[in-house]
């Protein structure tokens, strides 16, 4: 298995010792004091004053947030690893040159980071983290944070040991309408929070999604982590922690994952509110929507990632459309990456630290466990 999102290979157990033993080759040229220079295909650069940060998984997501971090003041890429020495290559290429490695470790040994971006498969980010925060560099780790609850822990434990920030990938908190929706709960605009319904329904992974690994629930969380820790998320950032979880789940449609497709996840919060999550992988039309109901009004929302309408409706009031494209700022990959940055600058917790992305992941174990039982779960 690559770092990236091609093709599957190593086992688990395989690729973590192959990766944390160093086998790889590598391609970098040594700093001189106080700074360090990198060279690729005759490109030169001189980094001083910045955070160096290198990127671990050069596939889609990985090159995505590399190319936002380019833009973050303070910050600078000066490595990438991958175990697809082309697609290292190929990362490294388009990213203005920074170093290339084929081994995270060799990467991290050789002193040319002070941070990482770890944008591999979901069950290799404990291993990845717990690498990164033995050689004394802070993490920034996508969702979902690891693809069981033991490993969040233990990436936490790893952090905090070594003294290093921590930060969890959750980038639906920044975009333009669930961003309004949590900033509107949290100012009290809806009063007393009774309900949350969240959709999120599709087809399923095509196209460079569609890899192996990703049929496999411990290899990428199945899709309640891989792609639902998204919702998961942003629910509990409008309505608070969760208390109870009870699913209605099914694989259809000639699955070959080892998980369900097809998910209803009811949910309890501390708060006193319900909600209700809708997962599909089966769909035949995408769509993301949504809605909070309170004692001060009623939120209503879809199409999340295609620049439509948030609809507002008071108590007594008049209803009225907020677009998205008038809430619409800062980069939403930007603005993690420049959050985190910033915390590490400051010395203080990152705005989605550890803790929030194990208390995502154990909501979906829980989601997968009533399943199977057939009965909630409490948490």
């Amino acid at each position: 298995m690559t770092m990236t999102s091609g093709s599957p290979g190593l086992a688990l157990d395989e690729w973590g010792a192959r990766c944390l033993a160093g086998l790889f080759a590598v391609a970098r040229r040594p700093g001189i004091a106080g700074r360090w220079s990198t060279r690729f295909e005759g490109f030169d650069r001189t980094v001083m004053g910045a955070l160096r940060v290198g990127l671990i998984g050069c596939g889609v997501m990985g090159r995505s947030l590399a190319t936002q971090l380019l833009t973050v003041e303070g910050a600078a890429l000066t490595a990438v690893a991958d175990l697809s020495a082309e697609a290292a290559g190929r990362a490294a290429e388009q990213l203005g040159g920074p170093a290339v490695f084929t081994d995270p470790a060799e990467m991290l040994s050789a002193g040319v980071v002070d941070a990482v971006l770890i944008a591999s498969p979901g069950f290799q980010h404990r291993p990845l983290t717990e690498l990164a925060a033995s050689h004394g560099a802070h993490v920034f780790v996508e969702k979902p944070m690891a693809t069981n609850a033991d490993d969040c822990r233990a990436m936490i434990a790893a952090a905090a040991s070594a003294d290093v920030r921590l930060m969890v990938g959750q980038v639906l908190r920044y975009h333009a309408i669930p961003g309004e929706v949590i900033r509107a709960a949290r100012a009290g605009e809806l009063g007393e929070l009774w309900a949350i319904e969240v959709t999120r329904i599709g087809g399923g992974y095509g196209g460079v999604w569609k890899q192996a690994w990703r049929e496999s629930r411990a290899m990428s969380g199945g899709v309640l982590m891989e792609v639902n820790a998204h919702e998961i998320d942003f629910m509990r950032q409008v309505c608070g922690e969760v208390t109870r979880v009870y699913a209605e789940s099914a694989t259809v449609g000639g699955s070959t994952a080892d998980f369900p497709n097809l998910n209803f996840i009811s949910l309890r919060f501390a708060s006193g509110a319900v909600g209700m999550l809708h997962s599909s992988q089966v769909s035949e039309i995408g769509e993301s929507a949504g809605c909070v109901q309170g004692s001060g009004g009623t939120l209503l929302w879809n199409g999340r990632f295609k620049g439509e309408e948030l609809l507002v409706k008071p108590a007594g009031g008049e209803q009225r459309s907020v677009s998205a494209a008038s809430l619409a700022g800062e980069d939403p990959v930007r603005t993690e990456l420049r959050l985190f940055v910033e915390s590490i600058a400051a010395g203080t917790e990152p705005p989605v630290p550890g803790s929030e992305g194990l208390a995502n992941v154990r909501v979906a174990e829980a989601a997968y466990r009533s399943a199977e039982i057939g009965a909630p779960v409490d948490l």
